[in-house]
C-alpha cells in the first residue's frame, strides 16, 4: 500500500494528465485533417472522369476571359443584299435593318437621314445590352466607297483590326482622303451657302449648334467619308442614351432634305465618339493600324499606291468586279483574302 501511494504523487498525476491531453489533441488534429482531405474541396478518384485519370494529375487552369461580342449594324433597303455577311462572318452578330419595310423585324421609326436613323435606333434600343464591338456599315459587298482596290467589303472587313478598335474606342473604316479629308466643310465660312446639291456645309453650323450645344462650332470639319465606322460599347456608353435620343429627334423633325441631314451626321459621328472636328490620320498610319497593312507605298498623307482610287461613277457596273466600267472583262485588282 505504501509503495502504491508513493507512485501516485502529484508529479505523476500531472505527467499522466499532460499525456492524456497530448493524445486528445493528436486525435483531434487527425480527424480535422482527414475531413479536409476527404471533403468536397479535394479532388478524389470518384470525382474524376476516365479521361482525367488517363491524362494524369489535374492541373488548375487560369480563368478564361469572357469572349467579347462583335456585331454589325447595317442600314439596308429591300433591293440590297447583306447575306454575304452571314456567309463570311458567322461569329458576328447581325443587325440588318430594312429602312423601307415597316413590317421588317428590324426597321426604323421613319426612313429619314439615310444610315444615321438606323445607327441611332440601334444604339437607343440596345443601350442596356450593347455588343462589345460594333461595326456600322452599308449592306452591299461591292460599294464605290469601300476602301479596297476592287471596292470589295470582304477583304476590308477581314483585315479590320479589332484590337486596334478596342484600344481606340472609335475607328473610321476608311483611310483614303479622297472625299472628306482634310477639310470637307467650313461651317463658319459656308453658312447659308449651298455649293453642291449634297454638300451640307451651308447647314452644318445651325445643325451643330443643336446637336452639340456644349461645343463651339469648328472652323473646319474633316473625316474620310462615308459613314462606315466602328465603336466599342465603352465608347458609346460615354454618352447618355438621352444624347442619342436627342440626335434622332433632330433627325426626325428637321426640315432639311434627307441627303443633307444624313450628310451632317455622316460628318459628326467622329465628334460624337470623341475625336476632334478634323480627324484625318495619314493614310500610311491608318492602313497599318486599321487594316494591318503596314508595308504599303504611300506617296503622301492622302493615300497609298494601289489601295483606293475614286471611281468615275457611284454605281458599280453589273457584274463587277469581273465586268469593267465599259462592259469589258476585267480581273480582280487584289485577292479576296
Amino acid at each position: 500500500m505504501v509503495s502504491m501511494r508513493r507512485r501516485c504523487t502529484p508529479r505523476t498525476i500531472l505527467i499522466a494528465f499532460l499525456l492524456w491531453l497530448l493524445l486528445a489533441v493528436l486525435f483531434h488534429l487527425k480527424a480535422e485533417l482527414w475531413d479536409y482531405i476527404d471533403g468536397p474541396g479535394y479532388l478524389v478518384e470518384e470525382d474524376l472522369e476516365i479521361t482525367d485519370l488517363a491524362n494524369g494529375p489535374h492541373t488548375p487552369t487560369a480563368h478564361t476571359p469572357k469572349k467579347r461580342r462583335t456585331a454589325v449594324v447595317v442600314a439596308s433597303q429591300q433591293t440590297e443584299n447583306a447575306t454575304w455577311l452571314s456567309a463570311y462572318f458567322p461569329d458576328w452578330e447581325k443587325n440588318i435593318y430594312a429602312v423601307d419595310n415597316p413590317a421588317a423585324e428590324l426597321t426604323v421609326p421613319k426612313n429619314k437621314g439615310r444610315e444615321s436613323m438606323v445607327y441611332l435606333t440601334f444604339i437607343i434600343d440596345n443601350y442596356e445590352d450593347l455588343p462589345d464591338n460594333i461595326l456600322f456599315i452599308h449592306p452591299n459587298r461591292y460599294q464605290w466607297h469601300n476602301d479596297d482596290p476592287d471596292y470589295d467589303g470582304l477583304p476590308m472587313l477581314r483585315h479590320f483590326q479589332i484590337p486596334y478598335l478596342e484600344k481606340e474606342g472609335y475607328v473610321n473604316i476608311r483611310c483614303a482622303w479622297s472625299l472628306g479629308c482634310p477639310a470637307e466643310m467650313k461651317p463658319l465660312d459656308e453658312q447659308g451657302i449651298h455649293r453642291a446639291q449634297v454638300h451640307a456645309g451651308g447647314d452644318y453650323k445651325q445643325a451643330f449648334e443643336v446637336l452639340f450645344p456644349e461645343k463651339e462650332v469648328p472652323e473646319i470639319v474633316g473625316v474620310s467619308c462615308c459613314a462606315q465606322f466602328a465603336a466599342t460599347k465603352e465608347k458609346v456608353l460615354e454618352r447618355p442614351r438621352q444624347d442619342y435620343e436627342r440626335y434622332r429627334e433632330w433627325l426626325l423633325n428637321t426640315t432639311l432634305d434627307d441627303s443633307i441631314s444624313g450628310r451632317i451626321l455622316e460628318y459628326s459621328w467622329h465628334i460624337i465618339f470623341g475625336k476632334e472636328a478634323v480627324h484625318c490620320p495619314s493614310a500610311r498610319e491608318c492602313y497599318c493600324n486599321v487594316f494591318g497593312l503596314c508595308d504599303l507605298q504611300c506617296t503622301d498623307k492622302s493615300g497609298c499606291y494601289g489601295r483606293y482610287s475614286l471611281p468615275p461613277y457611284s454605281t458599280l457596273p453589273y457584274g463587277w468586279p469581273f465586268v469593267g466600267w465599259h462592259g469589258e472583262a476585267r480581273n480582280r485588282s487584289a485577292l479576296e483574302a
